[in-house]
């Protein structure tokens, strides 16, 4: 008997069809968003190191490519490509409750999974894999991701989030591949039995694998679902089997939930970085700097102390004192990026990197923060009818004055402010593509995303090839 969270998983990755339609076209912006961050970390040498075929110069016929590069990959190579670029720079989309993640991860397994697909239907004269194949994909990546997010708190026992990624991804990509229900269970249980350590994402030994462990994850979902597609057999209680089992070994026993029915909930309600590369339990934090950034600049030497309220998330992972060792150390310290609002009033991937972190303002303002916790910012944030990630911000002057306290409840990401959002993402993807193709490509795919019906009619393969550079 196949455990019923892997059960409940498999049959909806291979029978969900009807997705609604506000879910369709967010997870058009999704996908827009998720190839402008990728294109965006092309910039960056630390991550495009890692990219390319195993052997240099080789390409794979049918294969899949990588946006912004001219690689043409295995899938599974591609997939850890495309995924390591999306997550690369921390600006993709998130979603928040008793865990935490980033659902846009999944698109390396789709984008890489559909592309070959597409690409292996013109050799074979079989139906075409057009992009609402990845939208309806990606609802139901997200979907599974999202909701075993809801009750499921993995990083209190060390575990880190990309293993949602890895059983999202695995279920949607043998979906893709035609897998039968059965053949989706035996790929998701290889998922449940990859659990790694988020070790890398805390002090002492923060380091760039935070970059790249989505890649990974989709990558090794990549390769489960082929592996069932050839009749690998699978774990049917990787969950519940007593001592070895995931639960009895990872979760004290305690059993891994679905708190809501499998359908399109977290799409809906996915939570976008908008306008800045921030870890998400600061984003608030960092619009309240820029709120108060006039007022404070000219006053940073008069400055006594400044007050962070928070969540209790965020206390956890992101607050930080100290030295911070690299970029992927200060993308996730609030007091930095509150720090960067406060003395900018603005903030981007750049301001992370060593030589703007040697402005010695920034560790004085630093230590001269005090973050608190506010139960009801917590309350708030794990309140299905809201899912509020609240902070305030106060900075207190020397001659004993301070500014108002702001408060910022939602973040311009949030479902609550989308109206305000959805041209700021378009702005940002234009932005982000400009840095890597040229202004006909760019204007290209801005129509085409400005057209529903069209991109969803495009031909996956026809979508990758508009992301090669000229």
């Amino acid at each position: 008997m196949t455990d019923s969270v892997i059960t409940q998983i498999s049959e909806y990755a291979v029978g969900y069809e009807t997705a609604s339609d506000l879910a369709l076209e967010t997870a058009q912006l999704c996908l827009l968003d998720s190839i402008g961050c990728a294109l965006l970390a092309m910039n960056y040498p630390a991550c495009t190191r890692l990219l390319g075929p195993p052997v240099p110069g080789t390409v794979v016929p049918a294969g899949s490519r990588v946006p912004g590069t001219r690689f043409q990959l295995d899938p599974a190579k591609a997939a850890f490509d495309t995924g390591a670029a999306i997550r690369w720079l921390d600006f993709n989309d998130t979603w928040l409750a008793a865990e935490w993640g980033h659902p846009s991860d999944n698109f390396g397994a789709i984008l890489a999974v559909a592309d070959h697909l597409s690409r292996k239907s013109r050799l074979d004269s079989t139906r075409q894999t057009d992009v609402k194949d990845v939208l309806s994909a990606a609802v139901r990546a997200y979907e599974i991701q999202g909701v075993l997010a809801l009750q499921n708190s993995f990083n209190r026992v060390g575990i880190d989030h990309v293993l949602l990624v890895k059983v999202a991804s695995t279920a949607v990509a043998t979906a893709m591949l035609g897998g039968t229900v059965r053949q989706v269970e035996n790929a998701v249980s290889n998922a449940w039995l990859d659990a790694t350590l988020r070790t890398y994402r805390h002090a002492p030994n923060t380091g760039s694998r935070k970059s790249w462990a989505a890649g990974d994850a989709v990558s090794r979902a990549v390769q489960f679902a082929t592996n069932a597609m050839t009749g690998e057999m699978g774990y049917p209680t990787a969950l519940t089997a007593p001592d070895w089992g995931f639960q009895d070994v990872w979760f004290g026993g305690h059993e891994i939930t679905l708190e809501r029915p499998l359908d399109s909930y977290v799409m809906e309600n996915i939570l976008f970085k908008v306008s800045f590369p921030a870890e998400f339990h600061a984003q608030t934090a960092v619009e309240a700097a820029f709120a108060l950034h006039r007022q404070v600049l000219p006053r940073v030497d008069e400055i006594e102390s400044v007050t962070i309220t928070t969540q209790e998330s965020a206390l956890r992972i992101i607050d930080k004192t100290g030295p911070l060792s690299n970029p992927a150390d200060r993308d996730h310290c609030i007091q930095y990026m509150t720090a960067i609002g406060l003395l900018k009033g603005e903030l981007s991937a750049d301001d992370y990197e060593d030589g703007a972190a040697a402005d010695p303002r920034i560790d004085r303002l630093r230590e001269k923060m005090v973050v608190r916790h506010d139960r009801g910012f917590t309350d708030d944030y794990l309140d299905p009818g809201k899912r509020s990630i609240a902070n305030a911000l106060q900075v207190h002057f020397a001659n004993g004055t301070s500014t108002e306290k702001i408060t910022v409840d939602y973040p311009i990401g949030h479902r609550r402010r989308r109206d305000e959002a959805r041209p700021l993402l378009q702005q940002k993807f234009q932005a982000n593509a400009t840095t890597r193709l040229d202004d006909n490509q760019v204007d290209r795919l801005v129509k085409l995303f400005s057209d529903r019906s069209a991109l969803e009619a495009t031909a996956v393969d026809d979508l990758m090839d508009m992301l090669v550079p000229s």
